[in-house]
């Protein structure tokens, strides 16, 4: 019986592969022989078994053990497959939530499922819009418009990134971006201004290789915003206010290659870019408003 505990104790104890396992029983198995042959072992009485069946039982014991710890391992293996795909598709499902959400509120949103909202105070929008995109859009073919916009798009999200600002979202042509949060920051406006600038410049070399030549109409305000998600299965991370309705008005209001900004993003930024005041704007819902072209900075 010693023997047999040894083969059990082997299969059970010894953290091996199965080979390991395999010639770890071997090795016994053949001092068993031995020491049967040097007669230290009369197989004759052990368990009331004859000697061959005394070493067929002690193979069948080998064999039994062996095929244990090798699908212990197939099975073990089989598992660290599974979590390990498993893993990487929970990776993939966080960077899409990445894509849709800011980091900080894809984190609050996983840590607590309860509504999402904030105010926000000194923030600056900006809007920017295609313009002639849609009569653009009946002389070309839906691919040729989808891969133009996201060619162009491609260009301001780099820029986003560059600045470090919040992309909010697209709207057909439009686009939408803010500077100052999540993550609260004092050159809000001069963020703004500087992608702003760039995306201007960024079209224009872009309308160097393209044969449809386009124009950008920018409009920018700095204010309050309140800031939340909305959806329960599809996510949109989106912003409310009359901030965003004026940064809005501005863009509309706005003229072809221009960048417009409103009075409250211009004292922010008057010492550090140069401007020329258009005048007197009317605004729906806010009547006359004064605001100005942002050419560059000083």
């Amino acid at each position: 019986m010693s023997w047999i505990l040894v083969f059990l104790s082997q299969a059970t104890l010894m953290p091996f592969r199965w080979k390991l396992h395999l010639l770890s029983q071997t090795i016994p198995f053949i001092c068993f022989f031995i020491l049967h042959s040097l007669g230290e072992y009369s197989l004759d009485t052990m368990l009331g078994l004859k000697s061959a069946e005394i070493y067929l039982f002690m193979f069948w014991i080998c064999c039994i053990c062996n095929f244990s710890v090798f699908m212990f391992e197939r099975l073990a293996y089989a598992e660290f497959l599974s979590l390990k795909k498993l893993n990487l598709e929970q990776k993939k499902s966080e960077q899409l939530l990445l894509n849709i959400l800011p980091p900080s509120v894809a984190h609050q949103l996983k840590e607590n499922h309860n509504t999402i909202a904030e105010t926000y105070q000194n923030v600056t929008i900006l809007f920017a819009d295609i313009v002639g995109f849609t009569q653009l859009s009946s002389q070309i073919s839906a691919t040729e418009l989808v891969e133009l916009l996201n060619t162009i798009f491609s260009r301001f999200d780099r820029l986003a990134e560059k600045y470090g600002l919040e992309k909010i979202k697209t709207i057909g042509d439009a686009y939408m971006v803010v500077a100052g949060l999540p993550e609260p920051r004092e050159d809000h406006a001069s963020a703004i201004a500087d992608m702003a600038i760039d995306m201007q410049l960024s079209l224009s070399q872009y309308n160097q290789h393209n044969q449809h030549p386009l124009n950008l109409r920018i409009g920018i305000h700095t204010g309050d915003v309140v800031a939340g998600v909305i959806g329960l299965k599809k996510f949109a991370y989106d912003l409310w206010g009359d901030t965003v309705n004026t940064a809005s008005r501005m863009e509309s209001h706005s003229l072809p290659g221009k960048i417009q900004v409103s009075e409250s993003t211009y004292h922010v930024l008057k010492d550090q870019y140069q401007f020329q005041k258009r005048g007197k704007v009317s605004i729906k819902g806010k009547g006359d408003m004064d605001t100005y072209f942002l050419f560059s900075k000083q």
